[in-house]
């Protein structure tokens, strides 16, 4: 039998909900909870809408009417892939209101991917849009469901078809189990397709509580979405969700630049938005000529990678905000910096765990004994929001989870004697030169303190002799020309051991990217074997 979902042992979950963590409480009372008390307030703004809670309150009410209309069943499995369009809110309330399990897939997925997510879910639908930054999702849609038997409906947001779904007439719907699946999110790993990640409505529910918490959110808050929203980092932390529960408008940014995002700064007052470390770098530099007025900005939250030192110090005086870090994984763990911490730590750790019952060890990759305090070692987690097994993936669960129920991070970190968490890398991302292990964050972090560096990617090449060497890729800053020898020098004379000294060094225009905007060390490998088979 395959197991779909691994729940928390009967005790634990216990505990959890006399804890307060677990409430009882769906995505879709939620919702309508909200639109109780801030009925007439906004609630999400795109392009030419501008909704209030009521409003989508009520379209996710005949959302959900019109998809079971159309003979989805609940507790089937819908491949939801949408852009940032305001639409993204009442389709997913829709389908969790009527008990269907979003399989979220991003933006820049294509065939092969979406293939796999309703292969693998056994996706009963799919949900796109039509063409959409000069791609036909539609259609990929229509051929991927054309391959897989499962899959009975595509639907098209922003068809003719669609908009009679969506005005549907409401109905009463019976609300599903809290403790049950709501979701199934992707796992950001580097290698092969992604797992999905079961997410209760009672696990996620109390991650987005304390990510509106911990990062300040109120009614008057201005929430900009500027990460595709599938992904789990602006869906709840805080994201979109985070800004709904705090009673916060969110703004659907269509595209991540500088030149888009600043706009919706100044036109709609954004207060706090959240970016990964590439895109903070641009927002960055961008900022010394824009003119747009970035005064409402309060908290920039970088995560998704880490942010290192060097870009972090960089935030506040260019952006004129409170930097706010955020380390986590669509599988549970969220870590803050909060918005009250020292300036030390908010620029040189990744923050403290959410809840006071996330479980936290540090461990040695090869034994899993724990490492002596500060030192560096693998980090395990477990706790009231972390997945205890992936979706219907019993062989990989029994390596990536321990025995206890203990989630192998594939994190490399060192924690701080006050319990913050500082990310030194990825276990895949470490670098085994000679024998001597190089860490590829702290590699880059030394490249990008250079003026005419923009970012940096530190990867690994075999070596005959060595068994791997390092080359560095890097992306220089406007105008800048830097050569190799040079950046090479400039690593060395910042006291670094010899062996932590770029062997390499390739200047790019830019660098490859997953769906959210991450540095895809994956092609970055990639096209270093393709040289490498070439010389």
């Amino acid at each position: 039998m395959t197991v779909d979902h691994v729940p928390w042992p009967p005790e634990v979950a216990a505990r959890y909900r006399a804890a307060g963590h677990w409430r009882g409480q769906t995505f879709g009372a939620l919702l309508t909870s909200l639109a109780g008390t801030y009925a007439d307030r906004t609630a999400v703004v795109g392009g030419d809408s501008r909704w209030t809670f009521a409003e989508l309150d009520e379209r996710a009410h005949r959302i959900a009417a019109g998809l079971l209309a159309e003979g989805l069943l609940p507790g089937d499995r819908v491949v939801l892939q949408l852009p940032n369009i305001p639409e993204f809110l009442p389709v997913v309330f829709g389908m969790w209101r009527a008990g269907l399990l979003p399989v979220f897939a991003l933006p820049a997925h294509r065939e092969s991917e979406l293939r796999h997510f309703a292969s693998h879910s056994e996706a009963a639908a799919l949900v796109t849009v039509g063409t959409h930054d000069r791609h036909d999702h539609a259609a990929t849609a229509r051929a991927v469901a054309a391959e897989v038997g499962s899959v009975r409906r595509v639907l098209e947001v922003g068809s003719d078809a669609f908009a009679e779904l969506a005005a549907t007439a409401p109905r009463e719907l019976p609300d599903p189990d809290p403790e049950g699946v709501a979701f199934l999110q992707l796992s950001g790993g580097s290698t092969g397709l992604p797992k999905l990640i079961p997410r209760t409505h009672d696990d996620y529910l109390y991650s987005v509580r304390e990510s509106a918490r911990i990062c300040g959110l109120r009614p008057d808050s201005v929430h900009l979405a500027t990460l595709p929203v599938s992904h789990n980092y602006p869906l709840s932390s805080p994201g979109v969700l985070g800004a709904l529960y705090a009673g916060a408008a969110t703004v659907m940014a269509p595209r991540p630049d500088a030149d888009t995002a600043f706009r919706l700064i100044e036109a709609e007052r954004v207060t706090i938005t959240g970016v990964v470390p590439p895109l903070a770098a641009a927002w960055v530099q961008a900022a010394a000529r824009t003119e747009r007025d970035l005064s409402s900005l309060e908290v920039l939250l970088v995560g998704g990678a880490k942010c290192g030192r060097e870009l972090a110090e960089r935030i506040g005086p260019a952006l004129g905000c409170r930097l706010q870090q955020v380390f986590g994984m669509a599988e549970g763990l969220v870590c803050y910096t909060r918005l009250d911490d020292p300036e030390e730590t908010v620029l040189g750790t990744q923050g403290l765990p959410i809840s006071p019952d996330d479980e936290i060890r540090v461990v040695d990759p090869d034994t899993d004994a724990d490492v002596a305090p500060g030192e560096e070692g693998a980090l395990l987690t477990r706790g009231p929001y972390t997945i205890r097994g992936y979706y219907r993936a019993e062989e990989h669960n029994a390596t990536a989870f321990t025995e206890d129920g203990f989630y192998r991070t594939g994190d490399l970190v060192r924690r701080t004697p006050t319990g913050q968490l500082e990310v030194v890398g990825r276990a895949k991302e470490q670098i085994n030169r000679g024998g001597e292990k190089i860490a590829a964050a702290e590699v880059e972090n030394h490249l990008m303190a250079h003026p005419d560096v923009l970012d940096a990617a530190v990867v690994a090449v075999p070596d005959p002799y060595l068994g791997e060497r390092t080359c560095a890729y890097v992306v220089p800053a406007a105008g800048a020309s830097p050569a190799g020898r040079d950046l090479r020098a400039f690593v060395r004379d910042r006291g670094v051991a010899a062996f932590k000294v770029p062997d390499l060094v390739q200047v790019v225009e830019d660098f490859p990217v997953t769906g959210v905007g991450k540095t895809s060390k994956r092609e970055l490998r990639a096209a270093l074997a393709a040289l490498a088979r070439k010389e």
